[in-house]
């Protein structure tokens, strides 16, 4: 499929600043408007199918979905709009986010100013930006219709829930994948990453948790994640634990840092770290570097009496 690189200057109605995108083609991400041509190939003799993506830094680093370079291949050209084209090599790839993150071999690209996703209000508009189908340097524009969705993602064994996403009915397609979700004032908001169905398009937000995502993906080429070894879901305190929601162990893993603590299904897990747990999605964001190796109390209620438990979480392993 085709990319593009969309001129900084580029503009859409009044003041609206389309932000420098780039696309994918086979192998080949596109960052600042970059794209690769159909049929572009990574490696000799191996073809994948192209995407789109954002320009991070004049020097080279480009955003994009883990998916868009998800084969075996780590690297793969990019081709702007103007004319260039730049060879690429994936410098850390996150599928638990559907991120990645491009080192092309430039110095003087444009890069898209990043805005933050938590300010946007339902019936803001958005524009989306990339190669759908082959069509380089596309745009469409729509409404964000809803906020706050969710996506499972896989990487090996592990599995996670990338929440928060942005849906809107901004049209999105193959090739879409990795470009940039802009507002009204040029700002990237979001890293188009599915198409739910018609008129339902998904971006991973462009959100304090996913700067410190694509931060760890520039500087150490991965992301570290705790690891408990549970599965779960949510359901009501019971009454005499008062109000509000917790966590039901459902499953353990055996050998896991759980497991070791004594953690057993049907227990209730209410709070970690002296943080509340109302759900799943809590517990997940509490999985952060910080807390690999690092002792922790769990406050649970099992068989309707309180207990506390401490628990070493581990680094996740993914492959």
């Amino acid at each position: 499929m085709t990319g593009e690189l969309v001129a900084p200057d580029a503009s859409l109605g009044r003041d609206v600043v389309l932000a420098p995108t780039a696309s994918v083609g086979a192998g080949a991400v596109v960052g600042d408007g970059a794209n690769v041509g159909p049929g572009a190939v990574i490696a000799p003799g191996a073809a994948v199918g192209a995407g789109s993506g954002v320009v991070l830094t004049p020097d080279g680093f480009l955003l994009t979905s883990a998916h868009v370079v998800s084969g075996r291949e780590r690297r793969g050209r990019a081709q702007f709009t103007d004319g260039r084209d730049f060879r690429f090599e994936v410098v850390g790839s996150d599928p638990l986010s559907d991120l990645a993150v491009l080192r092309a071999e430039a110095s003087d690209l444009v890069a898209a100013h990043l805005g933050e996703a938590d300010d946007l209000r339902v019936g803001q508009l958005v524009v989306a930006i990339g190669n759908p189908n082959g069509f380089a340097g596309s745009v469409t524009a729509g409404v964000v219709s809803a906020l706050g969705r969710s996506l499972p993602a896989r990487s090996g064994r592990a599995v996670r829930v990338i929440d928060n996403l942005i849906q809107t009915d901004a049209s999105l397609n193959p090739g879409n994948s990795g470009g940039a979700l802009v507002d009204s004032a040029g700002r990237v908001v979001g890293v188009n990453t599915a198409v739910a169905g018609v008129g339902l398009g998904l971006a991973v937000p462009i959100n304090p948790a996913t700067r410190k995502i694509i931060g760890s993906l520039m500087s150490e080429g991965r992301v570290r994640r705790a690891y408990l070894g549970i599965a779960g879901g949510v359901r009501p305190l019971p009454p005499q634990a008062g109000s509000g929601n917790c966590v039901e162990v459902v499953e353990v893993v055996d050998g896991s840092p759980a497991a070791q603590a004594d953690l057993r299904p049907e227990d209730l897990l209410v709070e970690l770290d002296g943080r509340r747990i109302e759900d799943v999605g809590d517990l997940q964001r509490m999985m952060v570097a910080e807390l690999i190796g690092a002792r922790v109390k769990a406050r649970v209620i099992r068989a309707g009496r309180p207990l506390e438990l401490e628990l070493v979480p581990v680094e996740l392993v993914t492959g």
